[in-house]
């Protein structure tokens, strides 16, 4: 090992001797550290990074203790409190205050508490719901895991205000076969506890939000829209009322899969540190990597490893350099592994480290240490029965700016928001203007806990609630289209409170480019993007070359349009369900060839008749992918967000998703799609001449419907709603065709 790799052991009182010896530069950034807050806490052993409150053995003890530097005495701000399990706290801006959460019980959730840095003065802000028991009792699934609130990763915010995360959303991970996993979204709520309120709606988890200087939060989003679900869980930023959220860095990132307690790096506004960690079996260990924003953030050129001995190369484990310039997969992480990297400095950082040894999980296998950027390491405090967690200077910050978004009152009482959109064409490289004509709005629902069905019968590959087969994992549903100007600008109303994403469209309503994202709007929001695959770097270019343009987007001088429907809907407001919007077709045209009566092996069939979770002609046209990969090479490129989980994140060019790409949609679009791909156009134009007579009496509905049924990525089941599995066919819930307000409710609609 090279650099500090278990040198020496620090101890307070030889604070300067220990520095020149381990060769530590005397660093100005140390001079003012008199003490270090941290947690004891024996080592989580949960089996996912999001989980540790949810499966962790139960091992109570530790404390929020204060390391003094100069005399090496260590004291317990709570000892009262050591028979519970103490998570992540913050430190307040004058350095007087502490906010933590706890959880007391095996069975009880975490709550935030407050208390002074004397150890006085110590107050719960946030309790259990009033239906607490309720819950516990209608969605325990193991009597391991309570599952009924949890409010966790508090941080202070420059108004006085609490930002945390909870599972009061009361959704669940869409991965998740059995349900016992619940999603965190981001809460906040004044210093005393009062006036919560939900800042996000993700359907998957958000962690760990700290202070920017700039007056921003930034946290870890897990997500997946179309892409890997175990491979985007990266930074991202909102204002303390949850306005102006935007990506930081990582949305297209493949590895690490995930990056957990960033934080800004002191006086600089474009370099942060993260810790990269694997998505599963570990609780949150990983490799220290420094980010400098200045570099193209839709690339890893931005990441550099202060621990390059250590990666996350795939799923599983962890990689560990053998010294030789090759790499060992490790999934019991025996190498040494970071925790909670704080930045004192662009080059120094202190951080929870596990020499190389024990196994990732051992419960007192985590120390105090300092780090430098040659990946050198200097043991600061180490408890020889407990490990140590969250190393922070005990000493005030400066106070970020209080940063808000004004807000239309009459949008928010509505529940909507405004986009604005200056060019749909940046960003669309290969789109000549004048193509893109409409945009198509649509949302990925969360999956509400109230979706639960006893004995789990309707699950499929890791989808409790089945929605399709071998595609996405969350539920999509369309608000409806709106237009785009010629010059390329749009303006329109959205609702507030959702995870909303567009796809670009032709005047066929055909998908040009779909945003593989959701962006969060606030009641009463108004927020503006330059166009498609934008970034910091590529909106201040664009600014610089087009200030010469002094007209003002045209679609921004007229009240922003309300989403409406497609040729021959009645609204745009409609469940995406196969069953009522692409089985018609086959029935009417396609039947009579591809069903029962054909008789030959192998032969497509496109009848309705039910299967044990979906029917005949969705199994027989869609890729299967879990056992050997089978695709009748129908409906071109459809996204796995299952297959494979880590990478299928990388960013696509136009045209290389949904109808463009698919044989079926050119062989009847009757010339409306040219498919890039020359083989498989002499297929669809081979195919449209035998069946002439069928594509003739194809509506132009009907084409539009299987189009937009491809263009969204081919789901099946059109809310979260009734029961699936087809020993269920005589439930008054089976497979109901749901409406609109049905596919988006949160609470049993039937």
């Amino acid at each position: 090992m090279r650099g500090l790799m278990g040198c020496l052991v620090f101890v307070g009182l030889n604070w300067l001797c220990l520095r020149a010896e381990a060769g530590l530069p005397d660093k100005r950034e140390l001079q003012d550290l008199d003490e270090i807050i941290f947690v004891k806490r024996y080592t989580y052993d949960a089996n996912h990074y999001y989980t540790e409150f949810i499966n962790s053995t139960w091992k109570p003890g530790g404390n929020i203790c204060v390391l003094n530097l100069k005399t090496g005495a260590v004291r317990e701000l709570l000892p009262q409190m050591a028979g519970g399990v103490f998570g992540r706290f913050d430190l307040s801006f004058d350095a007087r205050r502490v906010v933590f959460d706890w959880k007391p019980g095996p069975q009880d959730g975490c709550r935030i508490f407050e208390v002074n840095i004397d150890g006085t003065g110590l107050r719960q802000l946030t309790f259990p719901q009033a239906d607490e028991a309720e819950l516990s009792s209608a969605y325990r699934k193991r009597p391991a895991y309570h599952h009924g609130t949890d409010d966790m990763h508090p941080c202070y915010l420059p108004d006085g205000g609490i930002a945390f995360v909870s599972t009061r959303c009361q959704y669940g991970i869409l991965c998740d076969p059995v349900d016992d996993f619940t999603t965190t979204v981001m809460f906040r709520m004044d210093g005393d506890g009062r006036n919560m309120r939900q800042l996000s709606n993700s359907s998957v988890s958000e962690a760990c939000p700290v202070m920017l200087e700039d007056g921003r939060l930034m946290y870890t989003r897990w997500e997946y829209v179309d892409k890997g679900a175990v491979a985007v869980k990266c930074l991202w930023a909102m204002r303390p009322d949850g306005t102006a959220s935007q990506e930081i860095y990582g949305n297209d990132i493949a590895v690490p899969t995930t990056m957990l307690y960033g934080r800004p790096i002191p006086g600089m506004t474009d370099a942060f540190v993260f810790l990269g960690t694997p998505h599963y079996p570990q609780n949150g260990f990983g490799t220290v990597v420094r980010l400098d924003m200045s570099k193209p953030i839709r690339t890893d050129l931005p990441m550099t490893y202060i621990t390059p001995d250590v990666d996350i190369q795939t799923e599983g484990g962890f990689h560990f350099g053998d010294g030789e310039g090759g790499w060992r997969l490790d999934p019991d992480g025996k190498g040494r592994l970071f925790k909670d990297p704080y930045p004192l400095s662009a080059s120094l950082f202190l951080v929870s480290h596990k020499p190389a040894g024990e196994t990732w999980q051992s419960p007192a296998g985590y120390g105090l240490y300092l780090l430098d950027e040659q990946g050198g390491v200097s043991e600061i405090y180490r408890d020889p029965a407990i490990s140590c967690f969250m190393p922070y200077p005990l000493r005030a910050r400066r106070v970020p700016p209080v940063v808000h978004s004004p807000a239309d009152r009459a949008l928010a009482a509505a529940g909507e928001a405004v986009c604005l959109v200056q060019d749909v064409y940046h960003g669309l490289a290969g789109v000549p203007r004048g193509a893109v004509r409409w945009l198509r709005v649509l949302e990925q629902v969360p999956r509400p806990w109230a979706a639960q069905m006893p004995d789990n019968s309707d699950e499929y590959d890791q989808q409790h609630i089945v929605i399709s087969k071998d595609t996405h994992l969350g539920l999509k549903v369309q608000w409806g289209v709106v237009p785009v100007d010629p010059d390329g600008s749009a303006h329109f109303k959205v609702p507030a409170g959702r995870n909303i994403f567009l796809q670009a469209l032709d005047a066929d309503y055909l998908m040009l480019q779909t945003e593989r994202t959701y962006v969060n709007y606030m009641p009463g929001e108004a927020r503006s993007c330059i166009g498609c695959h934008e970034t910091p770097q590529s909106a201040a270019d664009y600014h610089r070359k087009c200030r010469w343009r002094r007209a003002r987007p045209s679609a921004f001088g007229r009240v922003p349009d309300v989403p409406g429907p497609q040729p021959n809907e009645e609204r745009g407001q409609r469940p995406l369900d196969y069953m009522a919007d692409v089985q018609p077709l086959f029935d009417r045209h396609c039947i009579s060839c591809h069903g029962e009566s054909a008789g030959e092996p192998g032969r497509l069939d496109l009848r309705g008749k039910l299967t044990r979770k979906f029917c005949v002609s969705y199994e027989a046209l869609l890729p299967d992918r879990r056992k050997v990969v089978y695709d009748r090479g129908l409906l071109g490129t459809v996204i796995g967000e299952n297959h494979p989980k880590t990478g299928n994140v990388a960013y696509l060019p136009p045209n290389t998703l949904g109808a463009r790409t698919s044989v079926l949609a050119a062989m009847l679009g009757r010339g409306k799609i040219v498919l890039a791909d020359t083989a498989k156009q002499a297929r669809a134009a081979s195919l449209a001449k035998s069946h002439a007579a069928s594509v003739a009496r194809v509506t132009s509905e009907e084409f539009l419907r299987l189009a937009n049924w491809i263009d969204t990525n081919c789901q099946y089941y059109g809310s979260y709603w009734g029961r699936r599995d087809l020993k269920h066919q005589d439930s008054p819930i089976f497979r109901p065709s749901p409406t609109f307000e049905q596919a988006i409710s949160r609470e049993f609609p039937f």
